[in-house]
């Protein structure tokens, strides 16, 4: 059987991919940075700080996983400005913990790394779909911390650990936190709906333009991935997931209030909500993950947010 550990299993993307890999038949290890909780859909929960080398090192020593994935991040772009010295301890000396841990105590494992779309960058000014060969030219703490991460994956790999680098662009979808675009849309809208939220949506930055993913499409794809750890044949290390076309916010945003059941909601910019950013457009070109796994999305836009928007309506009513 598959023993898969998951970094921040308790995160938006960790628990939704627990519950992928462990319908896919894996057992799944969750490694949560809070004590006390149990993941759902995860066959074992241990709590661990990944910037402290001890823990995580007993922990791949003690469950000997077949399969890592490294979700565990500081992933929120304000965050890393505000506190930079924990988004690069949590995301560089974090995955080099993990990865010393895998060297020494499970060195045959399979490791797939959550990198970010993010780390392009400037790079997107091309206007263009960009693949994996693009040059990396990131623009804030965030994104130049999980390129950081991945030479520091690459090096691992060149040394013998097995493994891919993923990046994933926008996913989406139930669970995520309202300090994300799409989830703050469809709580306020569900707020307002419930008459807790005067019918004003509060919004920053309405024109810039995404490649957005459902987050299970995302979870499908890691699993996939994994079972490249099955060929003997070399593969790629890096790849995109992405559909490869870009939506403006502002699309988003009329879909979800047209699927509200509120007549009359009025925008309204809260320049506390407005991240400067000089990337207007950003998309990826996925080939290689199509042409690897026959990998596609499935899960259209118009579904995501639905379900999104459902999702809140459920929150709100017991709050």
């Amino acid at each position: 059987m598959r023993r898969t550990l998951i970094t921040g299993a308790n995160g938006f993307v960790g628990q939704q991919l627990c519950r992928v890999l462990q319908l896919s038949g894996h057992h799944v290890i969750a490694v949560s940075s809070r004590d006390g909780l149990t993941v759902p859909f995860a066959n074992e929960t241990i709590s661990c700080d990944i910037r402290e080398p001890a823990p995580i090192a007993r922990i791949v020593s003690t469950t000997s996983p077949t399969h890592v994935v490294h979700l565990a991040a500081i992933t929120h772009i304000p965050k890393s400005f505000e506190l930079p010295q924990l988004t690069w301890q949590t995301n560089v000396m974090g995955s080099i913990n993990l990865l010393e841990a895998i060297r020494q105590f499970a060195p045959e494992c399979f490791v797939l790394f959550v990198s970010s779309a993010d780390v392009y960058g400037a790079a997107f000014k091309a206007n263009v779909p960009l693949d994996e060969g693009v040059a990396c030219l990131p623009q804030n703490p965030y994104a130049a911390s999980k390129l950081a991460a991945e030479t520091a994956f690459n090096e691992y790999f060149r040394r013998g650990i097995r493994g891919v680098v993923t990046r994933p662009f926008n996913h989406i979808g139930a669970h995520q936190s309202p300090d994300f675009v799409t989830a703050s849309f469809a709580r306020q809208i569900a707020l307002i709906e419930a008459g807790k939220q005067e019918p004003v949506l509060k919004v920053g930055d309405l024109q810039a333009s995404r490649d957005f993913l459902d987050v299970i499409d995302v979870c499908r794809a890691y699993e996939m991935l994994l079972r490249l750890s099955d060929e003997a044949t070399a593969h790629p290390r890096c790849f995109n997931i992405s559909s490869g076309r870009s939506h403006r916010i502002a699309e988003l945003l009329d879909t979800l209030i047209q699927l509200s059941e509120t007549s009359t909601i009025a925008v309204e910019q809260d320049p506390t909500r407005m991240r400067p950013s000089d990337i207007p457009y950003a998309a990826g070109d996925s080939a290689r993950l199509r042409q690897a796994l026959d990998w596609a999305p499935t899960i259209s836009l118009n579904e995501t947010l639905k379900e999104l928007l459902d999702h809140w309506r459920a929150k709100v009513a017991v709050a």
